[in-house]
């Protein structure tokens, strides 16, 4: 059909097109996004931070932290795998999104579904409970670092402001990083009390260390959300498709009545235009 408002079809036709946006795929997508790289970024920083405050002051032997530097190594060589990944699968969620999205019938005419569309879409429901479950993990082990870091950073809070009617000199206040298995017991010094303590929380390494931890596990969180949120999604969307699919079998059994029912009365007029 011609239109004869260029103005009044392009708003119809951007509204139209609007309809056709699976806005909820598309806020998990973004939180998705977001939180990933929240978590790769800052923990890939905060990973070499780490790495340079026990070389520095906790480990100065270099064999006794050589395999906490190749598991650190590791870890950040996941974390490229992480964010590929991640990206590419927030863009095949988005799509699904907007394959099952009500207004692509409308926009794309009859909508057909497939025993191979619904398998793909089942998959992915399993696919996303899976990594959600995975990332529950992931969310509970960066809280480790957090809570590490949390607890030098207190002790230096003791040290600045120690207690006025304690016995314990400041000298005798330390931090043990050995306790937590990062490095062997046999590492030296592996202990650092009173004012060296102190002015290790005063580096920039620790001081970024710290906050990018924090950030990269609100960004592990954010990433569990998304999933959950996909999950939800992708549920409803494989409900619709089964819904389409027994309707769509519906239909082509009405038709094929209609059909054998035509053919009848057809044959009908004609033995009776034959008998006449």
């Amino acid at each position: 059909m011609h239109c004869h408002r260029p103005i009044a079809c392009c708003f119809e036709c951007c509204i139209k097109c609007l309809g056709g946006v699976p806005y909820a795929s598309l806020v998990a997508t973004i939180l998705c996004f977001s939180g990933v790289a929240l978590f790769c970024g800052c923990g890939h920083v905060a990973l070499a931070g780490t790495v340079a405050i026990l070389e520095q002051h906790f480990s100065t032997n270099t064999s006794d932290h050589a395999l906490l530097s190749e598991v650190i190594q590791l870890m950040q060589y996941v974390i490229y795998g992480i964010a590929s990944f991640f990206f590419l699968y927030g863009i095949i969620l988005l799509a699904e999104g907007f394959y099952t999205t009500s207004a692509v019938k409308e926009l794309h005419g009859e909508f057909k579904t497939t025993a191979c569309g619904r398998c793909i879409s089942g998959m992915f429901v399993f696919l996303t409970y899976v990594l959600g479950v995975a990332w529950l993990g992931v969310f509970g082990f960066s809280a480790v670092p957090v809570f590490m870091f949390y607890n030098i950073w207190s002790t230096c809070e003791v040290i600045k402001s120690p207690p006025t009617n304690g016995t314990t000199g400041v000298e005798q206040i330390c931090v043990d990083v050995r306790q937590y298995g990062i490095i062997p017991w046999n590492a030296f010094p592996g202990k650092i009390c009173g004012s060296a303590l102190e002015n290790i929380c005063n580096t920039n390494e620790f001081y970024m260390s710290y906050h990018l931890f924090i950030v990269a596990c609100a960004g592990a969180g954010a990433t569990v959300i998304a999933l959950i949120h996909f999950l939800m999604i992708l549920s409803s969307n494989w409900a619709y498709l089964k819904d389409a699919s027994k309707m769509q079998a519906y239909q082509d059994i009405k038709a094929k009545e209609e059909q054998e029912l035509q053919d009848i009365q057809s044959r009908s007029k004609e033995q009776l235009n034959s008998y006449t």
